[in-house]
């Protein structure tokens, strides 16, 4: 059996290697991760596993969420199928050495963009453009009394561990010169738990985390967030920086998906689109846009429909955000800053071209 599991890898590694050689489809991109990638026939994503809206087991037993169609979408850019993605639930702890690793290929699981993350010298990742812009807040026991930060005055506060909520909260709170006791934890489950056994007074993260799990308790009245947001949480799927190309490609294709909201393409009008856009020599933008000329897939080591399959996939931005997070999920989230930057959002995308 271990030799061959050996006589596998080995396998892979030169038809990687081959890839890397020839470059397929990418005019000259040479990327490993990406030959990898097709060598291997699936994307790698790592994801949480247990956050609703973003990256979780549904019902029916499939990953859903924004993380996991990001995912979705660059597997069916690259390979042809939002399908050929094998996930991996992982924790705050665990999640950027499972990336550097190799164990996962891309991370999409409501990570917060930050210097010392994106720097060389920090956890040396490459951001894709931020997919939710949010912020950190406290949820605490509706029939607590606590209504603002100087209530948790002497009290516990439950906070994830090697976290920017971690280290927000104490920020804020040395600002404010409020004395308080963080219980750290190094999974969420184990955070949740301590929280609703009452260990802690308070619990502290993402607002739309902490929106999250409140939506699928029996009660959730029973627990309030207050009106505060003690930070910018930009939450962006990463690559290793590494390897630029593997990074430029996520990059647009999360990119296709904002610029098909604001063209106003979506799954269902696509093909209609497509076919506009061939008939017509004139549609230039569309055109570039969806491939059907121009070699911009191809820069980027990708199929030239690359932003058709993505959208073929799973939809466009707005889509995904609406069907996960919005007013078709159980969230019911506004988008606000998550709007397209033309409704007065901040979600914008370069041009393609």
């Amino acid at each position: 059996m271990v030799l061959l599991r050996r006589f596998n890898a080995v396998i892979l590694l030169i038809a990687s290697l081959a890839l890397v050689a020839c470059a397929g489809d990418g005019g000259g991109v040479q990327s490993q991760k990406m030959a990898t990638i097709k060598a291997r026939g699936s994307l790698l994503c790592g994801t949480d596993g247990k956050l609703p809206g973003f990256g979780y087991v549904d019902s029916d037993g499939r990953y859903a969420g924004l993380d996991v169609d990001t995912c979705r979408a660059v597997a069916a850019a690259m390979l042809g199928d939002g399908e050929k993605v094998q996930f991996r639930d992982l924790n705050p702890s665990e999640r950027f050495a499972a990336l550097s690793s190799g164990e996962v290929d891309l991370l999409a699981r409501n990570t917060t963009m930050t210097l010392s993350r994106d720097a060389p010298g920090g956890n040396g990742l490459s951001f894709a453009p931020t997919t939710f812009y949010d912020g950190q807040g406290v949820m605490a026991p509706s029939a607590s009394g606590i209504r603002e930060l100087k209530d948790l005055a002497g009290k516990p506060v439950c906070v994830p561990s090697g976290t920017t909520s971690e280290l927000n909260l104490a920020d804020r709170m040395r600002e404010e010169g409020i004395a308080y006791t963080p219980l750290k934890f190094q999974t969420l489950d184990q955070m949740w738990t301590a929280y609703f056994s009452g260990r802690c007074a308070a619990v502290s993260t993402d607002r739309s985390q902490m929106a999250a799990y409140r939506s699928i308790l029996p009660q959730p009245a029973l627990h309030s967030l207050l009106p505060v947001v003690m930070s910018k949480e930009p939450l962006t799927p990463s690559t290793i920086n590494a390897d630029p190309a593997w990074a430029d490609a996520v990059r647009w294709i999360v990119y296709g998906l904002m610029q098909a909201e604001e063209l106003g393409i979506t799954q269902a009008n696509l093909e209609a689109k497509l076919a506009e856009a061939k008939a017509n020599p004139n549609q230039a933008e569309l055109r570039r846009f969806l491939g059907v000329e121009g070699e911009y897939g191809r820069q980027l080591g990708l199929p030239a429909d690359f932003v058709v399959q993505a959208i073929r996939a799973v939809g466009n931005y707005g889509e995904i955000f609406e069907r996960n997070l919005g007013r078709d999920s159980k969230l019911k989230l506004d988008r606000g800053m998550n709007r397209l930057w033309t409704q007065g959002g901040l979600i914008y995308s370069p041009p393609f071209r």
